[in-house]
């Protein structure tokens, strides 16, 4: 078992543990050479080596789908990233949060998320 499976595995609650292991699913297939670790007390998904999405527990019991360009701030002046399917709370220009209620929810906008999550890491590679 991976790191990551154990951190999933021993999510609690269940709700939130399935809700993260469909997402986890879901970014692992959005684009070839993603990988994965435990960060920030999360799953976080990095191309080339950089963090660019993490998952994590919101205080509402929800699972909080964090989109970044890593650690290091950078300048986001000229970034720009379209969300075509309404799916982000953006935070800052280059830092975005989706939230899902449980797995259902993750089910539901599987195929958006899908699409996010590949053309955000296409977008945020350096």
């Amino acid at each position: 078992m991976s790191p990551v499976e154990a951190f999933i595995a021993a999510m609690e609650p269940p709700a939130a543990r399935e809700a993260v292991a469909a997402l986890r699913r879901l970014v692992l297939a959005a684009h070839e050479g993603v990988t994965e670790h435990i960060k920030w007390n999360g799953p976080s998904f990095c191309i080339d080596g950089d963090d660019r999405i993490t998952l994590g527990l919101d205080r509402s019991g929800a699972v909080r789908v964090v989109l970044h360009r890593g650690v290091r701030v950078k300048d986001a002046t000229d970034f720009h990233f379209e969300d075509e399917d309404g799916l982000v709370k953006w935070a800052a220009r280059d830092r975005g949060v989706v939230m899902f209620n449980d797995r259902a929810d993750v089910e539901t906008r599987a195929a958006a998320f899908s699409r996010l999550a590949n053309r955000w890491i296409e977008a945020t590679r350096d």
